[in-house]
């Protein structure tokens, strides 16, 4: 483990602050905002292009993980959400149903970078990946008219093109990379390379993404203090109790190492760029609802940042069932 990625919670919490202040302090957010994807989606091709395809096939080996997986991300966090809205937010309705948009979508990109860099089992993650997404979308809409109010259609336009831009397109780069630098200079020199130089490349992209997803949206945290200290302990709460569930259940699964901290990473992170989305385009003129949205990636991105070495396996995994 390198010396920046045992200061990597730092890193990361340094770069939202600092995203916050210089949001606040210049008008740079409609420029930084361009800034987020494009991050993101180098950050997501460095991961996957130190995937192993073959490693993909333990989807089908690693039920008990999908199932336990399946289970918290779609019936035992929106109780959660559910329960901690109405007992913690009960006068705020907008406030509840950007709480709840938040912790019902599971994460499809932030989640694999800390699998990577804790060495969970990324094959298995990024198996889980497309599930989740589709779950979400369409579970969405059913989750927010049970739980919390009128619903936020999604359409197959979104659903087609989060696909595209989140998975399939670092996912074919990423895989084209390997195995393009395999044929041309040998297994041995690819993965000397892509596990050191590209790997190295993850974190930093991690921290130009965080700084600019939050000096993009520093007024609006700004503008809605209230809510954002509201917000924080329903907050704090999912992110403890989520992940130690996550662990023990884990154990008590005897699951490998590797599966652990697949496990614990995908039940922990949320997907707080597409609930934005989906809050801004169903509830344009109720702002307090996107709060949450932009509240949260405040307290998920260190937690993970932090949670990411707490699990992290101390030995490379070998292979895994």
């Amino acid at each position: 483990m390198s010396r920046w990625e045992r200061l990597q919670s730092v890193l990361v919490a340094a770069a939202a602050g600092g995203g916050l202040a210089v949001g606040v302090a210049w008008p740079v957010g409609a420029v930084l905002e361009h800034l987020v994807l494009p991050a993101l989606l180098l950050m997501l091709v460095c991961v996957f292009a130190r995937l192993d395809a073959a490693q993909v096939g333990a989807f089908r080996r690693a039920g008990a993980v999908v199932t336990t997986s399946l289970v918290l991300n779609f019936v035992w966090t929106p109780l959660l959400a559910w329960a901690l809205g109405s007992g913690l937010l009960g006068d705020a309705p907008d406030l509840r149903i950007g709480l709840l948009l938040l912790l019902v979508t599971p994460c499809t990109d932030w989640y694999l970078v800390f699998t990577s860099l804790a060495r969970g089992h990324l094959g298995l993650a990024a198996a889980l990946l497309p599930v989740n997404l589709v779950l979400q979308l369409v579970l969405l809409p059913v989750y927010v008219v049970l739980l919390g109010g009128p619903a936020a259609m999604v359409d197959a336009g979104t659903l087609v093109e989060a696909v595209l831009v989140v998975l399939v397109v670092p996912l074919a780069l990423g895989l084209g990379l390997r195995w393009g630098t395999g044929r041309w200079r040998g297994p041995a020199w690819r993965d000397r390379v892509l596990d050191g130089p590209a790997g190295a490349l993850v974190l930093p992209l991690l921290c130009v993404a965080v700084f600019a997803m939050f000096a993009w949206q520093a007024r609006t945290v700004v503008e809605h203090g209230s809510a954002l200290l509201a917000l924080l302990i329903p907050l704090l709460v999912f992110f403890v109790v989520t992940p130690l569930l996550a662990v023990g259940t884990g154990r008590a699964l005897r699951l490998p190492a590797d599966q652990r901290v697949t496990l614990t990473m995908t039940t922990t992170a949320r997907n707080s760029p597409i609930a934005l989305a989906v809050a801004v385009a169903a509830f344009p003129d109720r702002p307090l609802i996107a709060v949450a949205l932009v509240v949260g990636p405040l307290l998920e991105l260190p937690v993970l940042a932090l949670l990411s070495q707490v699990v992290r396996v101390r030995e490379p995994a070998g292979s895994t069932g």
